[in-house]
């Protein structure tokens, strides 16, 4: 019985869980390749440039920890931001949050981009990273059926509707004020 009402508890939690995990997945994955681009754009830059050559040289290990260190420095800088909000400056502390996710987020996936290679030469790191895939696809299979997913896509595209046709007669107007 017990097992019955903790499984009918936890349900819920799980797809809540999923679900929370599929739209924290998804916003990395939007965000990723544009991020990429830019900073790939950035790289370009003749100091840069000779950064990433040094970077995707590096061994497997050494590819490893660089790989890390943008999650650990970015620790400290959301520690600002809470004490920001515990400031009474939480627009701010938001803001830095952000900026930091949108920073921390090009880094990881152009020197994920540069350090793969010597990554992929870890067999367990080609295990994990395996399994991770799957795992990604699968929960965003998921949540793409899910039905709160359909609704936010339908949302989505009567906001973007409405900005469309608001932007036509904004455009008609303009249009139609500088003829007379």
């Amino acid at each position: 019985m017990l097992k019955q009402v903790s499984g009918w508890l936890l349900r819920p939690l799980r797809a809540l869980v999923r679900l929370f995990l599929g739209l924290i997945i998804l916003f990395e994955e939007w965000g990723w390749v544009p991020l990429h681009r830019a900073m790939a754009a950035l790289s370009r830059l003749p100091l840069l440039r000779h950064f990433a050559a040094w970077l995707a040289a590096l061994p497997p290990y050494a590819a490893l920890c660089v790989l890390i260190l943008p999650s650990l420095l970015i620790i400290p800088i959301k520690l600002l931001a809470l004490w920001l909000i515990s400031q009474g400056r939480a627009l701010l502390g938001l803001t830095v949050i952000v900026l930091a996710k949108l920073v921390g987020t090009a880094l990881l996936a152009w020197l994920f981009h540069l350090l793969q290679p010597a990554l992929m030469q870890l067999p367990w790191f080609v295990r994990l990273y395996a399994r991770w895939e799957r795992w990604k696809v699968e929960l965003l299979a998921w949540v793409r059926g899910s039905a709160t997913w359909r609704s936010l896509q339908g949302l989505k595209r009567a906001a973007r509707l409405l900005i469309k046709r608001r932007w036509r007669q904004l455009h008609r107007r303009w249009t139609g004020a500088a003829a007379h």
